[in-house]
């Protein structure tokens, strides 16, 4: 992901990859150096030292570890003369788990955008690279006010790229307008503000491949961008990026490690990196157009939609692989804009889960077994409330607390949006009528 300007602390983190793949083919790459290690014929690379191109200000490094498809680790290291040396794992066996040029299904890939043509052009440039044989790209311009969206889909002039729009605002009425305009079964969604890595598709499609009944996947979101303290800030808050073992979930099965299944939303993955059969999520009603960016509830449809798929008896994968580099807000004002929205829309959720009768039976049951995890889980997104010292200086101490009281402005939040929607439904119904009379 390109550097959207100078870094801004002594932190600042370059963010890059490496692939042991790319290191075991050419142990002398022209990007970088690597020394070796033998043991017997065996040569085994132990460390790398690695050019880190327009790292110029940056004091750290983080750099995604990776064996072909599969993510491996994350390793950060000191930065110094724009190299970076880092320790290798030895190399396990290549692989097996991959989808091949023929099994490979074809996709459709909804990106939501509104008046961000920046940002957009980015995302597509990265998205018409992504390694797929077969699929198409659906820009919903949702609720434009200008031509810039038309604009940049007409100057990539890529037959796999088309716009709709969609004049409803709120990204689940995008995301739903994304779904109807989709020719393939598999839909994937991301967002404008992203790089996608080249074998995203590839990755979201061995998530569907691991169990029949898979009918939603769920990919990695890291940082793509941490030289800001606001970043840094959200990088350490979400967890998008903490699990790099592939998993499917279902409630005929359910974790024993995720003590609040199915309501522990946040371990499976977020909006801006996830896929879903659309037969089934026409079946479940689509996307709540009351909730997402755009509403008043301002967030939660992606929450909505995962919780949905596994109450529904379906299963979902979360697959590493499949990889989509987020760039985080970056200043103040945008990071406290963004708790607030998340306070809000995870708030707005909770109450439509205690609103829905076999939603709050279930919640009552994991309630009752549950008991001493669901303190402690409190406890933890209480703990929200106090970042890290090193973020004290530059980062408001309040942020924390707006997203957890931002909670509690969930409840109004989904009544007024339910309220809006339902005035505007009358509205069309009576100008239709009308417009029957007079023709």
């Amino acid at each position: 992901m390109s550097v959207e300007g100078s870094p801004e602390w002594p932190g600042a983190t370059w963010i890059g990859i490496l692939d042991l793949a790319d290191l075991a083919a050419d142990p002398d790459p022209n990007a970088g150096d690597a020394t070796g290690r033998t043991t017997g014929d065996d040569p085994t690379i132990t460390e790398a030292v690695c050019v880190a191109p327009g790292s110029d200000g940056f004091g750290r490094a983080r750099i995604l570890i990776r064996d072909g498809l599969a993510p491996v680790h994350f390793v950060e290291a000191p930065l110094a003369d724009g190299r970076v040396r880092l320790p290798l794992p030895t190399r396990s066996t290549p692989d097996r788990d991959v989808v091949d040029d023929v099994s490979l299904p074809p996709m459709s890939v909804v990106l939501c955008t509104r008046e961000r043509p920046d940002h957009l052009r980015g995302a597509l440039a990265s998205l018409l690279l992504v390694d797929h044989p077969d699929f198409e790209i659906i820009v919903v311009d949702n609720a434009p006010t200008t031509d810039a969206t038309e604009r940049v889909v007409a100057e990539i002039a890529d037959e796999r790229v088309r716009r709709i729009v969609e004049p409803v605002a709120g990204l689940s009425s995008a995301r739903n307008a994304g779904l109807r305009a989709a020719r393939h079964e598999l839909v994937a969604y991301t967002d404008d503000d992203v790089v996608a890595d080249p074998g995203w598709l590839r990755g979201l499609a061995l998530g569907f491949s691991r169990s029949d009944d898979v009918v939603c996947v769920c990919g990695t979101v890291p940082s793509g961008e941490l030289r800001t303290l606001p970043q840094a800030y959200f990088d350490w808050r979400v967890s998008w990026a903490d699990n790099l073992e592939p998993r499917v979930y279902s409630m005929a099965m359910p974790p024993e490690d995720v003590p609040l299944f199915p309501f522990q939303v946040g371990v499976y993955g977020t909006g801006a990196n996830f896929a879903i059969r659309r037969d089934a999520a026409i079946a479940l009603g689509a996307f709540d157009e009351r909730l997402g960016a755009g509403t008043v509830t301002r967030g939660g449809e992606d929450l909505d939609m995962f919780f949905r798929v596994l109450v529904a008896g379906h299963a979902l994968a979360t697959e590493p692989s499949s990889i989509i580099w987020h760039r985080h807000r970056s200043d103040n004002d945008a990071l406290l804009s963004q708790a607030r929205g998340y306070g809000v829309g995870l708030g707005a959720w909770l109450t439509k889960v205690a609103v829905t009768r076999e939603h709050r039976r279930l919640a009552f049951s994991v309630l009752r077994r549950r008991h001493r995890a669901v303190a402690r889980a409190g406890a933890a997104y209480g703990a929200i409330a106090a970042p890290p010292p090193e973020f004290l200086s530059s980062v408001p101490s309040s942020v924390g607390r707006v997203e957890v009281f931002s909670v509690l402005a969930g409840p109004s939040a989904l009544w007024r949006e339910g309220r809006r929607r339902r005035s505007r439904v009358r509205r069309a119904a009576a100008n239709t009528h009308l417009a029957g009379k007079h023709s």
